[in-house]
């Protein structure tokens, strides 16, 4: 069901490395708990995160839940389809629906993520 290229977080996150960058989204589960998602608020390209900051906002019909990177680096491009089409994180959250791609300063950022499996077991958990 995951995508087992991607690293998770307990917060729902996901994370693609590329190189030297990092793809980031919310998952499935995220998506789902949240509802139709109808507004994004993401970081202008340029914007430098330490891992564990806020990085935007998911606003649905149900919640605003905030979105925290959780890796350390700068902000080289947003997802601009998300400004017209903010639904497309509900469509395809592990694609199309990424949020920001982050070129990571510190390989250390991903000793704590979770790989696809653990992540499931995760979710089965209830949290």
């Amino acid at each position: 069901m995951y995508p087992s290229e991607h690293r998770y977080t307990r917060d729902h996150e996901w994370v693609r490395v590329e190189d030297d960058v990092c793809v980031l989204g919310i998952t499935d589960f995220a998506q789902k708990e949240l509802g139709e998602v109808v507004y994004v608020e993401l970081p202008e390209v340029g914007h430098m995160f330490d891992a564990h900051d806020e990085l935007g906002t998911i606003e649905s019909v149900k919640a605003v839940a905030e979105v925290y990177t959780p890796v350390a680096g700068e902000v080289i491009e947003v997802n601009e389809v998300l400004k017209e089409d903010p639904a497309a994180i509900n469509e395809d959250p592990h694609g199309d629906g990424w949020l920001v791609k982050i070129k990571y300063s510190a390989s250390t950022d991903f000793e704590d993520l979770m790989d696809a499996e653990e992540y499931e077991a995760f979710t089965q958990e209830g949290k």
